[in-house]
């Protein structure tokens, strides 16, 4: 199931991430791949043990935490930190599955991942490609 959960994020927030975005460090994102994912992606992320992961990751939680819509769909126990992906001329990540147990650098526990979620931080009209394709067994989805 696909589920849109609009505005997130305010207008000030979005700014505030951006802003924090700009001036950070990105690594490699196969830091955090799986043996399958990490044959598909290509894109840079913020570190996870980073001062701007960690704070824009709470900043996200909060928000999230805002949204009925969100709580009432996924009823979440917990929710794993996110991360932060980033994606230049001729990056991407293809065909793979999300991973069902993630381990946080600063979380000692493994967590169990039932649901995947993506947050779009700029707006569709200011670049070009970046489409989320979900295949499922009622085809491709575009989001």
């Amino acid at each position: 199931m696909l589920l849109h959960v609009p505005e997130v994020l305010t207008a000030d927030e979005l700014a505030h991430f951006r802003a924090v975005m700009e001036r950070a460090r990105w690594v490699d994102g196969n830091a955090t791949s799986g043996h399958q994912s990490s044959k598909a992606k290509y894109n840079e992320q913020l570190p996870e043990d980073s001062a701007e992961a960690r704070e824009l990751g709470e900043r996200v939680l909060q928000a999230l935490a805002r949204s009925p819509l969100f709580f009432s769909a996924a009823l979440p126990k917990q929710v794993f930190p996110p991360l932060f992906n980033r994606y230049g001329p001729g990056m991407t990540f293809g065909n793979h599955i999300d991973a069902a147990i993630r381990a946080h650098p600063t979380h000692p526990v493994r967590i169990r991942t039932d649901l995947s979620a993506t947050l779009f931080l700029a707006d569709p009209e200011s670049y070009d490609g970046g489409e989320l394709l979900i295949e499922d067994t009622y085809g491709v989805q575009s989001v």
